[in-house]
């Protein structure tokens, strides 16, 4: 087994599937579905992620000196900073204004996906220590191929907490944002989780879930693996793309994603589903982690009063419970989140600049954005549901 200590060469893929899928997946782990080889294949093979869209593969691959790869990176050449989740047209503008080109940049990501997890993927089976060098080793890889490629920046978006300060002991700024998470805090039951709220927010919650129940003829469906069919995803399509039409402009997934997504991920796919009479009317997207249930995606046809609520939030804390899960992550945005239980968390990233006094310029701005992003989840969190203890 190789230990990481090995000659090490950095290749530069053009696709995902220019490498093993195992040989990727011994690098991602099991524990988070959206760094599989089969997450980025599904995108990469709809066509969902190409060089149309803006999201050119450029994969890193570290290798031993006997072509065995120790770590990899997603990563992709763009020309815009759509579906990232981490704002920097600010940037763009700033340094276009100063005379600079901002795009093309690299984006160590997953894209359309605002999601915390690994970046900087290393063989779990390695000592913490070659772990770590190799961890370094691909952020020096990064700053070199950004040079050669004669990019302005590059960026590392939703890694992990310790991946974010290894990329500041390394010299890249860092930045904070906040998301809604809920925490299972050992609830056997729904009722568990309800009895540590307010008496207030605890009646709310019941009046929203039995609203729900009483209404007529609509018929709320948990799918996964091979109980999602292709009239789910055709459906769930028509919801997905209805919602982007209104909020984004545009829908950045494909038909053909969705089912691939299913074919080859169907294991790590919930789907939660609103039918009334025999039409679907609305519904939402989750991914299963080890440990954590991830929701994506939501849309519906029709405004149904408090069914957003229901089958994005409450049902995904009951299956969190059933299953024994950590952690549900509603995705971006949403303060409304906080009243039913889902609590401020801070998500991260982390940017590497070129050019020497506009990142002087953005290290000052994160320094006073972190401060007050700090100041905002304590806040936010002061007006959790839970009871006082």
């Amino acid at each position: 087994m190789p230990d990481g200590s090995e000659t090490q060469i950095i290749k530069v893929l053009g696709g995902i599937n220019e490498i093993n899928p195992d040989d990727w997946d011994t690098c991602a782990g099991n524990s988070d579905p959206f760094v599989r080889h089969s997450f980025f294949s599904a995108l990469e093979d709809s066509r969902s992620v190409c060089a149309d869209t803006g999201w050119l593969p450029r994969h890193l691959v570290l290798e031993d000196e006997t072509g065995v790869p120790l770590a990899v990176t997603p990563l992709y050449l763009k020309n815009h900073s759509y579906g990232e989740y981490v704002f920097d047209w600010g940037w763009a503008d700033a340094y276009h204004r100063a005379g600079g080109r901002y795009y093309p940049k690299l984006q160590a990501a997953v894209p359309f996906t605002p999601v915390t997890g690994r970046r900087l993927l290393v063989r779990e089976d390695l000592p913490p220590e070659k772990q770590r060098a190799l961890q370094k080793a691909l952020l020096s890889g990064l700053v070199q191929l950004a040079e050669q490629l004669g990019c302005s920046s590059f960026h590392i978006t939703f890694p992990n907490h310790e991946e974010w300060r290894l990329c500041g002991e390394m010299g890249l700024l860092q930045r904070t944002d906040r998301q809604f998470h809920w925490i299972n805090d050992g609830f056997g039951c729904f009722d568990d989780f309800l009895a540590a709220l307010s008496s207030r927010k605890r009646k709310t919650i019941r009046r929203e879930r039995r609203a729900i129940d009483e209404a007529e003829d609509v018929v709320i469906h948990t799918l996964r693996g091979d109980e999602i069919q292709e009239r789910h995803w055709d459906a769930f399509f028509r919801f997905y793309h209805n919602t982007s039409d209104r909020k984004w402009g545009q829908a950045y997934l494909n038909r053909h994603f969705f089912s691939r997504l299913g074919q080859t991920m169907g294991e790590n796919v919930l789907l939660i589903m609103a039918e009334r009479g025999d039409e679907f009317v609305g519904g939402a997207l989750n991914l299963i982690g080890e440990d954590t249930l991830y929701g994506r995606y939501w849309g519906c046809l029709e405004n149904f009063k408090f069914l957003h609520f229901e089958v994005c939030y409450y049902r995904a804390i009951d299956f969190a419970i059933e299953k024994g899960l950590k952690k549900v992550e509603a995705g971006a945005q949403g303060t409304h989140k906080l009243q039913r239980g889902y609590l401020p968390h801070a998500t991260y990233s982390a940017h590497w600049i070129a050019d020497s006094g506009f990142r002087k310029a953005v290290r000052r701005f994160l320094i006073d954005e972190r401060e007050a992003v700090g100041e905002e989840i304590e806040v936010l969190a002061d007006h959790s549901p839970f009871r006082k203890s």
